[in-house]
């Protein structure tokens, strides 16, 4: 299966200059099957650019956005443009392995496995779980064998191009411009009967929010817990767990007074989620309840 490596960047001049080297090396490497490199540039204002055309002019396809949209479309734009059966999603801060999708292709010979997350240094597999109301998300600890994954990064990991065009790609409406995004689509296969893994040998090393760091905490924060409800109320579908929500968020308004912003902010979108959560209401397949037994 031909794979297609879809990098965004945003000002990371500097971590494409220290990473993307390891990454023309992984593409040399024939057994990773690597056919292509996009780079899509979310309208840096840094060297960027400059650096891409004078040293990989050659070696990578490079996409220019005349304005700022986000992760979420960067990545899609990004995807749309592939010629390959299987997508490999890289941050500017991830350094991959020469090796790191040799023995990670062949998970993607059982036609139901949308999505293999790759090892990332110090982290095992996703897990999503459902508590005090709220969707949460961990990480198992690192083993030695393939393993079921709440979620595959978007940062880090490889996607079946079919069943992400199947599912829409990323929810850059709702869910721009940054967090939750890996996690929804990666929900919303699982509530088709698609199967997230987590493969041991994909070896990459992960500088954890390079570019998000240069933002202010407090914006970052508030994105974070804004689409963590989006997430919420687009997919979770079970009256009995969605009243523990209602329940769960009654309660955290009143321990937490400031957090009626991040409902407000949430609310603001509610035709978008109203008309998404309808779509997910209809395909699915699988219940919310299963999903979490299977990935917890």
């Amino acid at each position: 299966m031909k794979v297609s490596v879809v990098i965004p960047n945003y000002n990371g001049r500097e971590l494409l200059e220290k990473n993307l080297p390891s990454i023309i090396s992984a593409l040399n490497n024939l057994k990773n099957n690597i056919f292509e490199i996009v780079i899509v540039d979310d309208h840096s204002t840094d060297e960027s650019i400059n650096y891409l055309n004078s040293k990989y002019k050659n070696k990578i396809r490079l996409i220019k956005h005349t304005k700022n949209r986000g992760f979420p479309a960067s990545v899609n734009i990004g995807v749309r443009s592939t010629i390959g059966d299987l997508i490999c999603l890289l941050n500017t801060d991830v350094l991959p392995s020469i090796n790191f999708l040799e023995l990670v292709l062949d998970s993607f010979e059982d036609e139901k496995v949308f999505a293999v997350s790759l090892h990332e240094k110090d982290y095992g597999p996703a897990r999503g779980y459902f508590e005090n109301g709220f969707i949460q998300i961990g990480s198992k600890k690192e083993s030695k064998i393939v393993e079921n994954s709440f979620y595959v990064s978007g940062g880090s990991g490889l996607f079946r191009k079919s069943i992400w065009q199947e599912l829409g790609g990323l929810d850059e409406k709702l869910l721009s411009p940054f967090y939750w995004e890996d996690i929804d689509i990666c929900f919303r296969a699982a509530k088709r009967n698609y199967i997230n893994l987590w493969n041991p040998f994909g070896k990459v090393i992960h500088n954890h929010e390079s570019t998000i760091s240069k933002l202010s905490k407090k914006y970052v924060d508030r994105i974070r817990e804004r689409n963590q409800l989006l997430m919420l109320w687009k997919n979770l579908h079970s009256k009995a767990m969605f009243n523990k929500h209602l329940y769960g968020l009654l309660r955290r308004i009143l321990k937490n007074p400031g957090y009626i912003r991040i409902v407000l902010m949430s609310l603001a979108k509610i035709g978008l989620i109203l008309r998404a959560r309808r779509k997910e209401i209809r395909e699915c397949k699988v219940s919310d309840e299963a999903v979490f037994q299977k990935y917890q």
